[in-house]
């Protein structure tokens, strides 16, 4: 993950493509209120992952962890139902924002994953969800860091959600998850594919590190996540199938 810190208080992301929202000063974009993390690297190959799949008018999606709303509205846009969770309150105000800007229905809730929608299934559920490893230990309750930050390996909230997408896709249904390779991209193909679903990396990109992981080298390196030479993260995209 790559998010700055530094950057501008309300940032604006050319996705013209995906989001045709447009101002008299500022043009097409999707906007973020402070503390929400905006669109980057991992979230856009996650969207050119969503590309590929087959949604479209009747098809159900979840977006768990949705952050600015950027993949809930680009599902929507295709004619899907579109639910996003996050469990962050300017987030949700982010997401619904976007979602009006580009006059897209997305439902909008808050809550921990799945938490405000029991019981439901989807035909495809999304997550770009916190991955980072980070020396501080459990992940934050709050603050800018809770959106990226999942404790030392980095799993707290992914080990979570492969655990919960077995019970949340109906048959045939998808899971696209993005994740850094730092986080154990096996072990997420093992513990998918424990819970019966067919698991595969379906995309990569390698990245320059951001500031964050710039920050925490040493201690990376420490650990035996990265050696000397490597100056790139790899993102993954891994894509499950419920059989």
């Amino acid at each position: 993950m790559t998010h700055d810190p530094r950057a501008r208080r309300v940032q604006e992301v050319p996705v013209s493509a995906v989001v045709r929202t447009s101002t008299a000063s500022r043009g097409p974009g999707v906007r973020t209120l402070p503390g929400v993390y905006a669109p980057q690297h991992d979230t856009h190959l996650l969207l050119r992952a969503l590309a590929r799949e087959a949604v479209g008018p009747g098809s159900e999606v979840i977006d768990l962890g949705t952050g600015s709303g950027l993949l809930a509205v680009a599902a929507a846009r295709r004619g899907a139902q579109v639910t996003a969770v996050d469990v962050g309150r300017r987030a949700v105000l982010t997401a619904r924002l976007n979602a009006r800007l580009a006059r897209q229905r997305v439902t909008v809730h808050r809550g921990d994953l799945a938490d405000p929608v029991p019981g439901r299934t989807y035909d495809l559920v999304l997550s770009n969800p916190p991955y980072v490893p980070s020396p501080l230990g459990p992940p934050p309750r709050r603050g800018n860091a809770r959106a990226w930050d999942a404790g030392h390996d980095g799993r707290a909230v992914v080990d979570r959600i492969c655990d919960a997408a077995p019970y949340l896709l109906r048959r045939g249904g998808v899971l696209l998850m993005v994740h850094s390779d730092l986080t154990g991209t096996e072990a997420t193909l093992r513990r998918l594919s424990r819970g019966g679903l067919k698991a595969a990396v379906s995309d990569t990109a390698s990245v320059p590190f951001g500031p964050v992981l710039l920050s925490r080298l040493s201690w990376l390196r420490g650990r035996c996540l990265l050696d000397e030479q490597t100056d790139e993260e790899k993102l993954v995209v891994i894509r499950a199938e419920q059989p």
